[in-house]
């Protein structure tokens, strides 16, 4: 090993253990199990915002976004039109009313507990149902931000992927085990700051290289003619196929149904601090998926015999183009990605299965201290199957979150939507629509698989698996009873609540 992969180690270390150190930090400020859950409610405006965006974008943006946009060109600003698109919506119209929402609906901490008590499940159908689908899908989501922080590490310093993999859960396993939600909230401030940085730098450097803007240009047009085309696909002189660019812009739908991102929104101190973050939080979207793609397609014709990894595009672009203590800062916010991201889903995942089904079915008179044991061993676990399916080196980073992202989205966004909007919503129209948008998303990615290429059935999972479950809630919804006077009398309160 050479002394500049040393440096770079030693740069990354000292990275990961100030993360275990606000670990240790936040651990002797965890009271109650709120205060690991949720942070107390106390989360002002940027922490909000950075956290939720970093931990929503994952190890995916600096890998997944950067690999399509070397593979495809410039087509894959469809899918950073589509989540920037999402993220606005979702801060505008879902944000403030959940905030409000969860805390007048008997001060609900987790998605499941909100969908109970939103709806006065008494059979706890609705509580079972989503934390059982928040366990299998962001099983898959954190796999892929562990199998991120191995190729990172398998590529900096050589060591085999299987053991880099273990470095990176361990040490997330260590903070989010210890602070819960705020230790998680703070990192996720940190690594998002770290995130946009590394994003911006990498291409104005790349390009400056290359020779400026006009001639980083010009040799992507040699690449190929249709490199920086919106319309036409490379590879060839057709057109992008409309199923491509609906699947692309199609993932903006997963933004409704996102436990970890909705987790934000409901911590927030206020909810009259939402606009502020809002307006945070699409500044950092918007600049990060632009440099994300820029990344991408600069990577193609800097490295002009080709890499046989896209995902590793950044990776090895900060790896080459700066000294060895600026390139382990610009590799560190790999980890951060993936860490931000895989932070929060262990955390949503321990509370349902502490909330959802220690506390609901084993022992009901649990204390917050038991909780937070239960949380923590839980976080363990997960993280530990998780690892499990990321053992696989070829696993792709942007498969993974493909899947789990549509998984996720197709089951609850549909009902959070409804749910806030849809005075007359009961609960089996939302046990319809969280069971008929998971079961769709895995049968439509079945059929997909063997589908010839551009055919209707390859499109997105996650669009027709939205449509069905809206048409689910509906049906039910209306076929059944009306929800009791109390659930309609707290329904209208929100609108006029100042919380």
């Amino acid at each position: 090993m050479d002394s500049n992969s040393i440096i770079k180690i030693f740069v990354i270390a000292i990275y990961l253990l100030s993360m275990i150190g606000i670990g240790f930090l936040f651990y002797r400020k965890t009271k109650n199990f709120s205060d690991y859950i949720l942070g107390g409610r106390k989360l002002g405006s940027w922490t909000t915002a950075l956290s939720a965006q970093a931990s929503d974008m994952s190890g995916w943006l600096l890998l997944g976004l950067p690999g399509a946009a070397y593979t495809v060109g410039i087509e894959a600003a469809w899918i950073g039109l589509g989540l920037a698109v999402g993220t606005y919506i979702n801060w505008k119209v879902v944000a403030k009313r959940l905030r409000k929402y969860t805390e007048i609906s008997r001060d609900s901490l987790t998605l499941s507990d909100f969908f109970e008590n939103r709806f006065r499940d008494n059979t706890r159908i609705l509580r079972v149902v989503s934390a059982f689908i928040i366990l299998i899908f962001f099983t898959v989501y954190t796999s892929a931000q562990f199998s991120a922080g191995g190729k990172l590490f398998e590529t900096l310093i050589g060591i085999p992927y299987t053991t880099a993999l273990v470095i990176g859960v361990i040490v997330i396993i260590a903070y989010t085990f210890l602070g819960g939600f705020m230790a998680v909230a703070m990192t996720d401030f940190i690594q998002g700051l770290l995130m946009f940085f590394a994003l911006i730098i990498v291409p104005f450097v790349a390009i400056a290289e290359l020779g400026g803007f006009g001639s980083t240009f010009a040799q992507m047009r040699a690449v190929d003619s249709n490199y920086l085309s919106f319309f036409m696909s490379t590879g060839s002189e057709g057109k992008i196929a409309i199923i491509a660019i609906i699947s692309n812009l199609a993932w903006g739908l997963g933004y409704f149904g996102q436990p970890h991102i909705l987790a934000r929104f409901m911590a927030i101190r206020t909810s009259s601090d939402i606009k502020k973050a809002r307006i945070i939080a699409m500044v950092w979207v918007v600049i990060t998926l632009v440099a994300a793609v820029t990344i991408g397609m600069v990577g193609r014709i800097y490295f002009t015999n080709g890499i046989a990894d896209p995902e590793k595009v950044f990776m090895l672009m900060a790896n080459n183009m700066f000294t060895p203590i600026i390139g382990g800062i610009l590799l560190a916010a790999i980890l951060a990605a993936s860490m931000s991201t895989a932070d929060s889903q262990l955390l949503v995942t321990a509370s349902a299965i502490s909330e959802d089904f220690y506390k609901q079915f084993f022992r009901k008179g649990a204390s917050d201290v038991e909780l937070i044991w239960v949380g923590r061993t839980a976080v363990a676990m997960v993280a530990f199957v998780a690892m499990l399916i990321a053992f696989d080196p070829n696993s792709s980073v942007f498969g993974l979150v493909s899947y789990a992202w549509a998984g996720l989205g197709a089951a609850f966004g549909p009902v959070i939507i409804t749910s806030l909007f849809w005075k007359r919503m009961n609960k089996w129209g939302a046990i319809a629509g969280m069971v008929s948008g998971a079961v769709s998303v895995i049968v439509w990615k079945a059929i997909a698989v063997s589908a010839p290429a551009g055919s209707f059935w390859t499109v997105y999972e996650l669009l027709p698996a939205f449509i069905i479950a809206i048409i689910a809630i509906f049906i039910v919804t209306m076929t059944t009873a009306e929800p009791p006077q109390e659930v309609i009398d707290e329904f209208e309160s929100v609108a006029i609540s100042k919380i």
